[in-house]
């Protein structure tokens, strides 16, 4: 860990923890959380957490904010019992939804069912929310699974669509512009204004995605709408 602070705005400092992603950094990250929350206390106005740094907004002086920061990351370990929550999310993988699925199985040299059976065997690090709310970057998928975004994004993706851009993966909370590979769709809510929070995922939580069949795909509230693949 090399922590360095780089100025963002007047009122905000990055902390930057580590200089490549990397899944073991996510303890770090929450550890480091976790003490800036409590020594900014209300001074704090926003701690946004991301792959390898800390935004750090603040309502006091840059020179007490960057003591604080130093102060409260000297000796930094992480916790082994604060590592998120766990969630399984079901996923119906088929081409009408992922219609992406097949060309990945075939570059891959893997079989549809092989391409299912390594995005569904490892858990995922949620290592930062944007782009859209509720959207969550996990990863590492599979080496084998790494694929670039596409080279024209489509206009409209649709809401639960399960995805992966180079070795991350994540599914689109609502209808969106995206140029992630399509595999498959899952009919989990991930963003609801009356949930608390909004977003069901946060950055340090751990996501294993679950293949269901089509019936329980539609038993859950899927939208099985056909997504044509992309020209």
């Amino acid at each position: 860990m090399k922590l360095r602070i780089e100025v963002v705005a007047i009122d905000s400092l990055m902390v930057r923890l580590f200089d490549t992603i990397d899944e073991a950094n996510m303890p770090w990250i929450l550890a480091a959380c976790q003490r800036l929350h409590a020594a900014f206390g209300e001074r704090l106005i926003e701690l946004v957490p991301s792959y390898t740094t800390l935004m750090v907004q603040y309502d006091s002086a840059p020179s007490t904010a960057r003591a604080l920061i130093a102060q409260a990351l000297e000796g930094l370990q992480p916790d082994a019992g604060n590592s998120g929550r766990r969630h399984e999310i079901a996923v119906w993988y088929h081409a009408s939804v992922g219609p992406e699925l097949p060309a990945l199985a075939s570059r891959s040299g893997l079989t549809e069912a092989e391409v299912v059976r390594l995005h569904t065997g490892r858990e995922y690090p949620v290592f930062a929310l944007g782009f859209a709310p509720g959207f969550g970057f996990m990863g590492l998928v599979d080496e084998r699974l790494a694929t670039p975004r596409l080279s024209t994004p489509r206009k409209r993706v649709a809401a639960g669509s399960v995805g992966i851009a180079e070795r991350q993966t994540a599914a689109y909370p609502a209808v969106s512009p995206g140029g992630w590979n399509l595999i498959g769709r899952t009919p989990v809510r991930l963003f609801d204004r009356e949930r608390e929070g909004y977003s069901l995922l946060q950055p340090g939580d751990r996501v294993r995605f679950v293949a269901v069949s089509h019936a329980e795909f539609m038993a859950l509230g899927g939208d099985d709408s056909p997504l044509e693949a992309q020209a």
